[in-house]
């Protein structure tokens, strides 16, 4: 962890960078709101060590619980953005991409949504998605990947709220407070230039910033910053879409014990070229697979077994500029504005093994069922080997452009009138723009044609091995048309508010009181023109019988990946490492996509999975805050108390499906709660503070979830989620208590324990609905979604109408109860050699519900270690973070009692930096070093050896200079 101190909400200047580091204790510091302006007398440090000796001044000050990091902390960790930075926090969890770089946090367990993120204390919103494999949430989470580390100055996360912060996070607060001039007055210049090498591609791409800013006198400042970055992207890794079991073709009156996922069905006889049966003939497959038939129908293996590679380039540029304005001591003016844009440009290329809907049937993608040789399972019904003839594989390439584009305006006001009155006004007013281009062409091997995939799942490796008899790399092995797709994704978010806040009072004692309006408009559509690109490319059917590209034309517009070591940062095999990719722009210009992209009608769902619709949130809101300082059995104490008062009116718009016509359900309503809370802080010695607080909390239920109407989230029309509009808000009942030992300097010894009650929270429950009780209409599904429900309800003998649909629906629970212990200890270790120290900090967390339920995404166990070193200009800081093992999402799964499992992972990071001894001290050489031993990112499917899937973002080094003048 890089510094710990108070979670000060407010605009606070950053412990900047000077020539020689100012040994001192900063000024008191306070909670306050986002106008805010700092004492007169706050100390400018630099360098590891000056910058934790404020963070631990700023901490013992300090009357809440909460953490802190600092500018100085910023620029010297090796972190890529904000996320990264705030990983090092105790208590805050990270949520990576597939490319291993940090996009969302979460604080105490509870998911990023739980988590109130502000902008120089405004509330703003991204319209991101949450990385490469994101499926587009509620946009109360931010992708903190959007904001690099060069153009920020102090980091807060607050774990105990006051009445005078913004509600909105159960688990807590974070402040981004970008630069600003007077934070060290003069003209400086900081420009920031390095090389960014990463070891899946073996490619640098470059990464800059540039920070200027300029003080007339102690009256008015200006700063402006840009900083952007350009990288290739590799991903290689394994992906499955979960576990299935199989129905079986044992004939009338079998006595097999009903299979519970019934993901696929085996072969009714036997296939066409399968060695040692005879086509069409019945076929005894207890004696081909070695099993009964009851083991054999709860035998698990992956839906869509894949090796999958992601290749493409992302690329980010962001720019601050902040203006102040100080006439007097008693009025200053701040005016900050951030402006960012990201662009994703992405293929996804999977070769799929087709377990999924592979069983008998009359669609184009059926294969008529695999025929399984050899089986063998474990005690937990997973397949660790065996021999599966009439296999059948698709190779799925999809597009993802994602274009991302943000900006926010914060001005505020504070003016002194009095020494005992200060008022603060303040306003926001951002937007964010992303747009999602996703086309999918897919191709499949020929049924019947005697391709065998020979499973290997013995090793415990990382992934199963599977192996195919035929080279799934060559374009002229008989591909025929899978399917295509032509969906696009709009989001749209927009966010405004005013506050006014009044203190009256000193130091001793005062009262805050104020009111605030804040309104966020998050709306997410969907587009769709599958089915007409689909008759225009290969035909009604997709068998490539008409349309533009005819079957025997499919070769000219296929290729080999081109990567010869697909799989190479894996510690465990893969099977298939070559396959093939298309040449999408010929294909586009062939096909005539742009048309059908640009011209695609609205959808009900989104390709991501995540549900489409409009939420307009209104809040009104009003406190009281009573501060004060004292002394209790001779001891000095300081305290405050307070509640917040907020009425929020929602009003939610989502698509819903009439006949040919997309039309909005409306569903209104309108809450309003009341959020005491009370912190103090005791010296029961000099170096011993205590500190206790109670407080209620209050996080809004996920825009995603309130959304009506009903979507597919798989291909094979077997799961829907449905929205709920009458969910109610968490609310938390929250007890802290901790203090901390101050050792010397910059060392001291913390230790907090903390307990939420959480009324409401919100879980996915399942119930089995027929088709015909979800109001969709036939016609609207996808090709490959109304094939699956036909051979359903075939292989069933009944209706369309009457097949069982699995529908995922978020419920509030009564309750859910968090209870947790963070320790940290921060200590320089001089008395070896000067400039050594080390920061650790851990926390241990349990949860309980009365549904037996528990929150995803909540590690058990999960500490951060530092190790550095500063003198004669060398900085060295080694990094370590480790978090156990989750539950990535509840069970059932697929239909099965299982849920998905992340596993643990550990994560260690090297920044190194040399400050050259000439043109006085302005060149410093920087080396940081990610993900130093190769970890890869990994969840399964309920056990350890069932990979749901893994992804291997390999190393990465950032090189290069800073400098400042």
């Amino acid at each position: 962890m890089a510094a710990v101190a108070m979670p000060a909400l407010a605009a606070l200047p950053a412990h900047a960078q000077t020539a020689e580091p100012v040994q001192a204790d900063p000024a008191p510091i306070e909670q306050v709101a986002a106008g805010d302006e700092p004492p007169q007398d706050d100390i400018v440090v630099t360098g590891i060590r000056a910058s934790l000796q404020s963070a631990t001044n700023a901490k013992r000050n300090s009357v809440a619980f909460g953490d802190s990091i600092f500018a100085e902390d910023i620029g010297k960790l090796p972190a890529t953005n904000l996320a990264e930075t705030l990983n090092r926090i105790p208590g805050v969890r990270l949520n990576r991409d597939i490319s291993g770089e940090g996009t969302q946090v979460s604080i105490r367990g509870l998911g990023p949504s739980f988590s109130k993120v502000l902008l120089n204390g405004a509330q703003f919103a991204t319209a991101s998605d949450g990385g490469t494999n994101g499926a587009g949430g509620g946009n109360r989470e931010v992708d903190l990947d959007f904001f690099p580390s060069e153009l920020f100055t102090r980091l807060d996360v607050a774990k105990s709220p006051t009445a005078s912060v913004l509600e909105g996070g159960i688990a807590g607060t974070v402040n981004l407070r970008n630069a600003r001039p007077f934070d060290k007055p003069g003209t400086h210049l900081t420009v920031v230039a390095q090389g960014n090498w990463t070891e899946a591609n073996g490619r640098v791409g470059p990464r800059g910033a540039i920070v200027g800013s300029h003080t007339f006198g102690d009256t008015v400042g200006i700063l402006i910053g840009v900083a952007g970055v350009s990288q290739d992207i590799r991903v290689d890794g394994y992906d499955s879409l979960g576990f299935a079991d199989a129905n079986l073709p044992c004939g009338p009156g079998c006595n097999v014990s009903p299979p519970e996922g019934n993901g696929f069905s085996y072969a009714n006889v036997a296939p066409a070229n399968v060695p040692g049966l005879v086509a069409g003939q019945p076929y005894d497959i207890t004696q081909t697979s070695g099993l009964s038939l009851s083991q054999l129908s709860k035998a698990l293996i992956p839906r869509l077994g894949r090796p999958s590679l992601t290749t493409g380039k992302r690329e980010r540029i962001s720019a601050v500029a902040a203006v102040e304005f100080r006439p007097s001591d008693a009025l200053h003016v701040n005016i900050d504005g951030i402006w960012a844009k990201s662009t994703r440009d992405y293929l996804r290329s999977n070769i799929n093994w087709q377990v999924r809907n592979s069983g008998p049937g009359t669609t184009p993608q059926s294969t008529g069922g695999m025929v399984p040789f050899d089986i063998t399972v474990d005690e937990n019904n997973i397949v660790t080997s065996g021999r599966f003839a009439n296999s059948s594989f698709f190779s799925e390439n999809s597009v993802f452009n994602q274009d991302t584009e943000f900006w926010n305006v914060t001005p505020s006001v504070t003016w002194k009138p009095s020494d005992t009155l200060t008022v603060q006004l303040s306003g926001n007013y951002g937007k964010s723009d992303f747009f999602r281009e996703q086309p999918t062409y897919a191709f499949q091997t020929a049924p019947n044609s005697g391709v065998i995939v020979d499973y290997d799942n013995t090793g415990n490796g990382p992934q199963p091995i599977i192996t195919a008899n035929r080279d799934l790399g060559d374009p002229n092995l008989g591909w025929q048309w899978y399917r295509v797709n032509v969906q696009n994704v709009r989001r749209n978010t927009q966010t405004q508010g005013a506050h006014l806040d009044f203190t009256w009072g000193d130091d001793a004692l005062n009262v805050k009181f104020g009111a605030a309006y804040d309104r966020a408009e998050r709306r997410v559509r969907a587009y769709d023109n599958t089915i007409a690109f689909q008759e225009s490319v290969c035909g009604t059917s997709c068998a490539g019988l008409t349309g533009s590209v005819p079957t025997s034309a499919i070769p000219q517009y296929l290729m080999r990946t081109g990567v010869d070591n697909f799989g190479f940062l894996s510690r465990g095999r893969f099977g298939v490492t070559s396959f093939i990719v298309p040449d999408i722009a010929a294909l586009n210009r062939v096909t005539g996509y742009e048309q059908f992209r640009d011209n695609a009608p609205e959808t009900r769902g989104a390709v991501t999975g995540g549900s489409t619709g409009d939420v307009y949130e209104t809040v009104y809101g009003g406190y009281v805050e009573v501060n004060g300082q004292g002394e209790l059995l001779g001891r000095p104490i300081s305290a405050n108390a307070g509640f917040r008062y907020v009425w929020t009116d929602q009003r939610v718009l989502g698509p819903s499906q009439v006949g040919a016509t997309i039309v909005d359900i409306e569903a209104n309503s309108d809450y309003e709660e009341v959020l005491p809370s009370f912190n103090v802080a005791w010296d029961v010695l000099d170096n011993l503070k205590l500190r206790f607080a109670a407080s209620k909390g209050l996080t809004r239920p996920e825009a995603g979830q309130i959304l009506p109407g009903i979507t597919f989230s798989d291909p094979a029309a077997q799961i829907a989620n449905a929205g709920n509009p009458q969910l109610a808000p968490f609310t938390s009942d929250n007890l802290d208590l901790g203090g901390e030992f101050y050792t010397g300097g910059t060392g001291y010894i913390g230790l907090a324990a903390f307990q939420k009650s959480i009324n409401g929270f919100t879980v996915t429950q399942q119930q089995q609905v027929a088709f015909g009780a979800l109001n969709i209409p036939f016609s609207s599904l996808q090709s490959t979604q109304a094939n699956a429900l036909a051979d359903r309800a075939r292989a069933a003998g009944v209706p369309v109408e009457q097949v069982a649909i699995t529908v995922n629906r978020p419920e509030n629970l009564q309750s859910l109860r968090i209870r947790g212990v963070e320790a940290t200890w921060v200590q320089p270790l001089d008395f070896l050699t000067r400039g050594l120290g080390f920061s650790a900090n851990g926390t241990y967390i349990t949860q309980s519900s009365d549904s037996g339920l528990v929150a995803p995404g909540v590690p058990e166990f999960q500490y951060n270690l530092q190790g550095f070193y500063e003198n004669y200009g060398l900085s060295l800081s080694l990094n370590y973070v480790w978090q156990d093992g989750v539950i990535a999402a509840n069970a059932p799964q697929n239909n099965l009692p299982l849920p998905l499992l992340a596993d643990a992972r550990g994560q260690m990071d090297l920044s190194a930096g040399y400050q050259l001894p000439f043109m006085d001290k302005a060149f410093r050489l920087t080396l940081d070093v990610l993900n130093i031993t190769n970890e890869p990112i990994r969840t399964t499917f309920g056990y350890e050896n069932a990979t749901y899937n893994v992804f291997y973002p390999g190393r990465s080094v950032l090189f290069g200079v800073r400098a400042n003048f």
